[in-house]
């Protein structure tokens, strides 16, 4: 019960977050559609997963309110969720705004650490960053443009997903 406790106020402090420090057009859309709208992938090879931008689904949405809209990315096994407070994510912001990330695990686990393993087109020697208390809030920044493939692992989960940073 602590862990859900504990991943509902992260996820509640998350949003509050984003909402104190405000949003530019870019990290929301102007209007919110009535349904899920399914974004185009720019980068060719990152169809594993898509981006969404409409409801949350149910077990995503705690710490939102009503009928919250936003762009967000499923994992491949559907264990975790990417909700992306700066859409486009890009190499170069500078714009002022973050690539901010909030991860979201389908089920609740104790707090841990979210390591993030990406690889630019699933190749390569991995770029490893972490999410500390994780999953949760986070900036997340890669050194290239492109479509990345994250393998994510948290305790007793894993998950992998396609998302894409513009140069």
């Amino acid at each position: 019960m602590t862990a859900l406790l504990r991943h509902s106020a992260a996820v509640v402090l998350a949003a509050c977050a984003v909402l104190a420090t405000g949003c530019t057009g870019q990290d929301q859309p102007s209007a919110a559609p009535s349904a899920s709208t399914a974004v185009p992938s720019p980068a060719p090879g990152c169809s594993a997963t898509k981006i969404v931008n409409g409801p949350l689904p149910d077990w995503a949405d705690a710490g939102f309110s009503g009928d919250a809209v936003a762009m967000h990315v499923i994992g491949v096994r559907g264990d975790i969720a990417a909700v992306l407070f700066g859409h486009p994510l890009t190499v170069d912001r500078k714009d002022g705004a973050s690539n901010k990330i909030l991860w979201v695990s389908r089920e609740a686990t104790e707090p841990g650490t979210l390591t993030i393993k990406a690889r630019p087109e699933g190749t390569g020697e991995p770029v490893l960053r972490e999410v500390k208390g994780g999953p949760g809030p986070s900036i997340i920044d890669l050194p290239q443009a492109g479509c990345w493939r994250l393998e994510l692992s948290w305790p007793g989960h894993t998950d992998t997903m396609d998302l894409v940073y513009a140069g």
